[in-house]
Order: C-alpha cells, then structure tokens, then sequence
C-alpha cells in the first residue's frame, strides 16, 4: 500500500492544499545547507515610514541569497538511484550557486547550464562552490534547453528554480522563520519572479496566522505575476528588465502561481528607480549591498506605505540576495536620487549672453545643481541639461518649473524620461542637420563579446549609423542608443517594414524613442 511511483507521490504533493505545504515545510531539511538568517531592524527607515520595518537578511546564506533552501530541499527528495545519476539546472545566478553547493555536501554531481555572457564573478562561485559549469547560449532560455537535452541524454535530474513543491516548501522555511521572530507582524512584502518564494512565504504565513497580510512585489517590466492574474493563467511577456535580473522571469510556475493566487493578499510593482532607491535604503540602514532583485521588496514596501497611508504597523520584508557586480553599482547611484524623489532632471532654454547662466541659478533659489550640461544651440540661445537637487520631493520640483516658465524660460521635466537618464545626459552637443530623417531607438545589448559585430552585420551594412551612444553599468546587459539616417529609404530597396523585420532579426529587446522628450529638445533636426 506504500509503494507509489515517484510520479504519483509528485502528483500528489502538486495536489497538495495549503495545509499540507505548511507539513512540507516544516520537514524541509534545509538547515544542513542555510542558515536561519536575522529579522533585523531599520531604525532609520523606520523613522522615516512612522511603521517599525524590519529585513529578513537573506544576503547572509552562504550562497548570499535564498535560493540554497530551494536547491537543497528539492535534492534532499532525490532517490539513491538519482543521486548516482547526478543534477544539472540552468541558471545566470543565484539558483546556479545553490545547487553547486547543496550538490558538494550531498556529494552529489551538479552541472550547471550557464548564457554565455554570464558574468566571469558568478561563473567562478558556481565553480568555487563545486559544480561544474557549461556555458551555452545567448539567453536563459537558450541554456535551459540545453540543460533539459542534457537531462535526457544523461539520465540526469533536470532541478527546476521554482516551480517544483520542494522548492516552494524550502524557501516557505524563511516564512516559517519570519513568524517565529516577529509573531506580531502585520504585512509581510517578498519579491516575485518565477514565484517560489512568494508562494512558500504566503503559505506559511496565510496557515499560521490568516491577518498576517503577504504581499508579492515586481518590477514593472518583468511583472509576470500580475500578466497571470489578469489572464486568469500564467502567460508569457514578450519582453522582460533584466535591470533586477534575480526576478527577471517571462512565466511564472504553473503551481507557484496557484499558490500565489490563493495565498497572496496583493501583487504591486516598482520601477528601476524606486529599486535603485530602496538598495540606497538598505545600505544607509544595514551596510549591506543587495543586488536590484534582492532590494524589489523593500521598493515594495515604501510604495505601499505611501499610497495606502500605512502608520504604527510591523512590516518585513525579504533581502533576497546579494550578488551584485560590484560596476552595478554605478548605475544604482545614477538612479537612487530620482527613485527617491530627490533630484529633478530638466531641460531648460537660456540666452546665450553674459550673465545668463547667473540669472538662471538665482531663479533655483540656492539649491544645489547635480549635473549641468550645455552646448550652444544658435546665437542668441543655448539649451542645457540641468539636475537640480530636490529636498520636498515632486512638489518642489513642480515649484521650481512654474517658477522658470514665469520667467519665460522654455523648460521641459526629463526626470522620468528614459532616454534621458540613461542617454541623452551624456550626448548633449548639438543637433542633427536640417531635414534630416532619423529613427533613434533604445536597444539591450548582450555583454558579451561579438555582440557589436552581430547589431553591425545585421544592420550597419543597410541603413547609415547616424547616432550611437553606449555606457557599461556593470550589468549583464548593457544599453544603447542608436539612430539610423534616412531609414525609409536605406541602401538597395528597403523600406520601413523592411528596417522593422531587421530590427526582429537582430534579436535583442528594443523600442523606438524617436518621440522622446530628451531627444527631440536637444538632439533632432
């Protein structure tokens, strides 16, 4: 009567009700791998919220990131016959690093699928940890392929990031967690990706004490959470932000996501700047660095509390992971202030005449300029780039434009301007000839080498490269801005369809910002 294939025991526990998961995380034997990590205070956020805010410090495992629960859960179920037979998974990160490591203790074999243009830093700690990496692949999706081929031909055990019971039950330990430190806890935030964590967290939490509020964060362009709740069933984006790469996931599971459904009370998103500004937030108050993912739930949690006038609660949320390439950083900085509300970005018009630079400075009433970029633009005007620091936030920003456009300066707000922040603040240096006919689009480029070349074979030998700008942030992708001369009628007898299909053909995420403000005020015809 005990006898079941392995098959059926999985059906059953993808079967499983809630009370069941709370049965399976609680036996989940993650502690021979994790550590039980601190809920630890932010006094200075805090403070500043007016709720008592507390960081599950996740960045503290050994692999600095939750995912070792998961890996190790998933493969402390193998059968002694599995084991012989070995793991491998794909992975550009952190799930990569927990199962090298869980594979080392269990003295189990661990083969690891990694895209090509994975940084050398998270390929060395897979390695340091001891699995055995491949690199195959453009993508993440490119390399699980590979991963699930080499499961076949191999006999061994494909270990999925997240949409595995196991999975879902090791990382509900850190839910299990939370509530034995802070019993009393109001909401509970956790960022969402492929759903793993939210699943497990909501779970628990949702069986232990039901007023426990558990709300999942994404970031805006990879919100495949919220993508699946509208549609009623996981769907795939056409397009994912790496920016936050730890939760950069196009689907959500197939069982994470019924979990999530029933267990989650809400599902929010932040942008890249609200992100950048909660990694500020998090080293300010602890002095840890977390990587954008490992900072999605903090973002989370600022914006709930500001929209819905949260006061004199216990909120938590979960420090994901800490795998940070240390030139991110960079780009972090860039972003935390305008995340924050902290700086404005503008473009304004001034005469080009002695004293004219003075004038506007006076009109900024003595506040500090961040950033100042200007070129002449005729004889008798110049338009600059100007960053102003804010201490009052959109208001005073605000305050500031309708105090210029009083004094009849031309002004435009570049402050959520894409372009802008991550291009045009470094171009500003004159226009584009008379009658000129230009596209200008934002484009990801893979870090890796040979990238450049293949944009050029596909499309520098047909249409005329007439604007291009490109800054390394650290990131496994980097972006660019790029404009092409007379794109409607190229080289030979191309035509707009015929520019768009090589755009497709590329094969690298892109979206035309030929409309953009940035551009159009300082660098179109």
């Amino acid at each position: 009567l005990h006898v079941r294939s392995r098959r059926q025991r999985q059906m059953c526990i993808r079967d499983s009700s809630n009370s069941d998961y709370l049965s399976l995380v609680v036996r989940a034997p993650v502690y021979d791998a994790a550590e039980r990590t601190l809920l630890e205070p932010m006094p200075r956020m805090s403070q500043r919220l007016g709720n008592d805010v507390y960081v599950k410090r996740e960045d503290t495992q050994p692999v600095h990131s939750f995912k070792v629960r998961g890996a190790y859960a998933r493969m402390a179920a193998l059968t002694d016959d599995e084991k012989r037979r070995g793991v491998v998974t794909a992975s550009a990160g952190n799930h990569a690093q927990g199962i090298a490591l869980s594979g080392s203790i269990m003295d189990v074999s661990a083969l690891i699928v990694m895209p090509t243009m994975t940084p050398q830093i998270k390929v060395d700690a897979v390695g340091n940890f001891g699995g055995e990496v491949l690199l195959f692949g453009d993508n993440f999706d490119e390399a699980k392929e590979r991963a699930s081929e080499i499961a076949q031909l191999e006999g061994r055990v494909f270990v999925p990031p997240f949409d595995d019971p196991h999975v879902i039950a090791g990382q509900g330990t850190i839910g299990l967690e939370i509530f034995q430190q802070a019993s009393t806890v109001d909401r509970v935030f956790v960022p969402v990706g492929g759903g793993g964590l939210a699943a497990g967290v909501a779970v628990v939490l949702k069986q232990l004490n039901p007023r426990i509020s558990v709300i999942g964060v994404e970031p805006e362009g990879s919100a495949c959470l919220t993508a699946a709740l509208k549609a009623g069933e996981p769907v795939t984006l056409d397009r994912v932000s790496l920016y936050a790469e730890g939760v950069a996931v196009a689907r959500i599971g197939d069982e994470t996501f019924r979990v999530c459904r029933d267990n989650l009370d809400e599902v929010i998103t932040v942008n890249s700047d609200e992100i950048s500004a909660a990694v500020k937030d998090i080293f300010d108050d602890t002095r840890a660095v977390a990587e954008p993912s490992g900072a999605v739930a903090l973002a989370g949690l600022k914006k709930y509390v500001t929209t819905h006038g949260v006061h004199g609660e216990t909120l938590a949320h979960v420090l994901s992971g800490a795998n940070l390439n240390f030139h991110g950083l960079r780009y972090i900085s860039e972003r935390a202030e305008l995340g924050e509300h902290g700086e404005a970005l503008l473009g304004v018009t001034i005469p080009e005449r002695k004293g004219a630079f003075l004038e506007f400075c006076q009109v900024l009433g003595g506040r500090s300029v961040t950033e100042f970029n200007y070129r002449v633009d005729d004889h008798d005007r110049a338009r600059i780039f100007v960053g102003v620091q804010l201490h009052e936030g959109d208001q005073e920003r605000d305050d500031i434009i309708v105090d210029l456009q009083e004094r009849s300066y031309d002004v435009v707000d570049l402050s959520s301007d894409d372009a802008a922040k991550e291009h045009v603040r470094y171009m500003i240096g004159g226009r584009a000839p008379r009658h000129f006919n230009e596209r200008v689009f934002s484009i990801q480029f893979p870090e890796h080498p040979g990238a450049l070349l293949h944009f050029l074979k596909v499309l520098g030998t047909h249409w005329n490269i007439s604007l291009f700008h490109y800054r390394s942030h650290g990131m496994d992708y980097g972006r660019v801005l790029c404009g092409f001369d007379d794109t409607e009628n190229p080289a030979g007898d191309g035509s707009d369809d015929d520019f768009d299909h090589h755009m497709q053909e590329l094969g690298y995420q892109f979206k035309e910002v030929t409309d953009s403000v940035a551009y159009t005020y300082f660098l179109k015809s």
